[in-house]
């Protein structure tokens, strides 16, 4: 019996709950909450705060590299900007609409999949999910280290790379408010400072002249929109995790439209700033590339930019942490149900802290092609979840989730989902003859030489197969789920909808 899991076979009555909330509110800063559900007393926070927070969480020198991609495939800088645009614009919707579940349910991100995937099943989600953030982490911290180390700072990488995870697992730990405000922040520093960069840049690099289509050709330009929407489709295991303490009632349009804003915003911009940097600047596909072209702006202002630009994958970092942290958790209790406290997040925290550092310790010094295969990959295995979990979410369930049994490890909605599991097969492998990596091209990419639309069958078939597969439910066992987890979670709420 687990008494601080909020599921049918062991939910803690109402004066439990009550008890775990005052001790959350009065027990310091670090948050108490994990993978658990937070109660609507406990919900706080404001919507647009979500445009800030993903413009700073995409505003980092990871983002400016997918820019250069397609330069260095022989891309034109219009052409470059137009598979951005597109890559981004496409991508985001994704990511952005899963934004309205985390309000809605009042839970992480990857636990919700239980209800596609069953409580043990949806380890095929959280293998990759895992992946991305520490994946993510790796590249993060070895640009920070390198940014700091290009405007002066001396020492060992190995002491750069200790230094970046203690402190960004600091913030990690204190936990959703401290990361929300330091990126709500750091934005403005950011937005002030790559305006300057930008414009003087292009004014600096030749005006106008620089701002030409280029090149064409068709494997580069899907090669860039393959990689911007592998990073931004990346963010879809995030959003909940930081949208799950806003108000119950937080509107869907304005919720979706903030992270897709600025999510969005800061990858065209950073993106095409870097296909600039790439064509047009001596070694500039490089993340160093900032202080150069920053300098020429004028002198010193690189090393600010540059400084400021670390700092920002360091905060990163902490993002990335904090969301591994709730998928690790999310991973071991679906087979091992776990006393949730603030104690184990603190704990999880600090362990999966230390795969990144034996990895970046690991990490090339020349990493931009294991940088473009992981987006690859990354797109490859999140398209086929992510379709099922939004179509569940907005065509099959509509938003009504009994959140007592996706914590249950008897639960209604099962260990191993076949539904969602069989969907997400059969979407993968609908998508495997489109593959283009270096170490294997499908047969449909070969036809296309080499160009890579996976993604369209990924979407489409993983979606449709989920949604016909669920037409078989039987929705009335749930909807009593519903109504009995809501009494539970809220007893002062009634019988009404759980669902924002």
């Amino acid at each position: 019996m687990n008494p601080n899991h909020p599921d049918g076979d062991s939910a803690a009555p109402p004066a439990q709950n009550r008890a775990h909330e005052a001790d959350a509110r009065t027990r310091g800063v670090v948050e108490s909450r994990s993978i658990d559900y937070i109660p609507r007393n406990e919900r706080h926070g404001k919507v647009w705060h979500q445009g800030p927070f993903w413009f700073t969480s995409n505003f980092v020198l990871l983002t400016l590299a997918v820019g250069f991609t397609g330069p260095l495939a022989g891309l034109g800088f219009g052409w470059s900007a137009v598979a951005i645009v597109f890559g981004a614009g496409i991508a985001t919707f994704f990511m952005a609409f899963h934004a309205n579940q985390g309000p809605g349910m009042g839970i992480p991100q990857m636990i919700q999949s239980r209800a596609q995937f069953g409580t043990r099943g949806v380890i095929v989600a959280l293998v990759p999910a895992l992946m991305i953030y520490i994946g993510f982490n790796v590249f993060d911290v070895a640009m920070a280290t390198q940014g700091f180390k290009a405007v002066g700072g001396f020492g060992p990488n190995w002491a750069w790379y200790g230094g970046i995870i203690a402190l960004q697992a600091l913030v990690a730990i204190v936990g959703y408010d401290m990361i929300h405000l330091v990126q709500r922040w750091l934005m403005y520093f950011l937005m002030a400072a790559f305006t300057v960069l930008g414009v003087g840049s292009v004014v600096a690099m030749g005006g106008a002249r620089v701002l030409t289509m280029g090149h064409f050709g068709a494997v580069a330009f899907f090669s860039q929109f393959v990689a911007v929407a592998g990073y931004q489709i990346s963010y879809a295991v995030y959003v909940s995790d930081y949208t799950r303490y806003l108000p119950a009632d937080a509107r869907l349009g304005p919720t979706v439209l903030w992270t897709y804003g600025g999510a969005a915003l800061s990858a065209v911009w950073l993106m095409m700033l870097g296909a600039l940097f790439a064509l047009h600047l001596p070694h500039g596909a490089t993340v160093t590339s900032v202080l150069l072209a920053g300098n020429m702006v004028a002198p010193g202002f690189g090393a600010i930019v540059m400084v400021l630009s670390s700092i920002a994958l360091v905060t990163v970092v902490a993002v990335n942490t904090y969301g591994a942290t709730l998928v690790s958790l999310t991973a071991v209790d679906g087979f091992r149900p776990l006393k949730l406290s603030r104690r184990t997040r603190v704990n999880a925290t600090v362990l999966v802290s230390v795969p990144t550092l034996l990895l970046v310790l690991m990490m090339p010094e020349r990493y931009q092609g294991i940088f473009n295969v992981l987006l690859a990959l990354i797109l490859y295995f999140l398209i086929p979840w992510s379709a099922i979990n939004l179509v569940d979410y907005y065509f099959v369930r509509h938003g009504r989730y009994s959140v007592i049994e996706i914590f249950n490890p008897h639960s209604i909605y099962g260990r191993w989902g076949w539904r969602g599991l069989t969907a997400y097969l059969i979407g993968f492998l609908s998508m495997t003859p489109f593959f283009s990596l270096p170490f294997y091209t499908g047969p449909g990419a070969r036809a296309l030489g080499g160009i890579d639309i996976s993604i369209v069958f990924g979407i489409v078939v993983s979606g449709l197969v989920y949604y016909l597969l669920a037409r078989s439910m039987s929705h009335g066992v749930e909807e009593e789920a519903c109504l009995r987890s809501l009494s539970v979670l809220e007893p002062q709420s009634g019988a009404a909808s759980e669902s924002a």
